[in-house]
């Protein structure tokens, strides 16, 4: 483990390939379980290398292999953990993305980690700053790995109040009535 942590410092590139390997192999083995460190610390790696889609990423294959274990609360963390990651590198379509893709799985859904990422994006949509300065000092986001709380702690990042203009653009567009699709 020291080597790897030695790597990381040196070369992260390759300390995060070795990462993805290694959890790779233990998820062809049937343990993925014993591949959450290994995600969490490829995530670590990509944020700091300020690689967000890549991290973002790195915790989503983290819930995917939670889900194979059951292990739903490490699942709904790391869903809620990458779309704060996509609302941190100011890609609110690729959170909305991803917070609809992981709503379709019932364990998320139930969760109170859907509750706070639905609070965030309200907030966002809504360019309430205070509010999302609320949500990210929840104890549902105290609860996650400790490099996305201090994503979260400097959320919002950006123009909020460009997403209400928009939002609202969406939401006044007229109904085309001869428009089929």
């Amino acid at each position: 483990m020291k080597v790897l942590v030695l790597w990381k410092m040196l070369c992260p590139e390759a300390a995060v390939q070795l990462y993805n390997d290694a959890s790779a192999i233990l998820e062809e083995d049937g343990k993925e379980q014993m591949a959450f460190d290994l995600y969490r610390a490829a995530t670590s790696v990509y944020i700091k290398l300020e690689k967000y889609s890549d991290a973002a990423s790195s915790l989503l294959q983290l819930g995917l292999a939670a889900d194979k274990c059951n292990a739903t609360n490490s699942q709904c963390k790391a869903y809620l953990g990458a779309i704060i990651i996509y609302l941190y590198a100011h890609d609110f379509k690729q959170a909305e993305k991803c917070y609809n893709d992981c709503s379709q799985v019932d364990a998320f859904l139930r969760s109170d980690q859907n509750r706070c990422a639905s609070k965030l994006l309200s907030a966002y949509t809504e360019g309430d700053i205070e509010e999302i300065k609320r949500v990210v000092q929840s104890s549902t986001v105290s609860n996650l790995d400790h490099v996305v709380i201090k994503l979260a702690r400097k959320l919002p990042t950006g123009d909020v109040s460009a997403l209400k203009t928009d939002a609202g653009k969406e939401e006044e567009e007229p109904l085309d009535e001869n428009d089929l699709t």
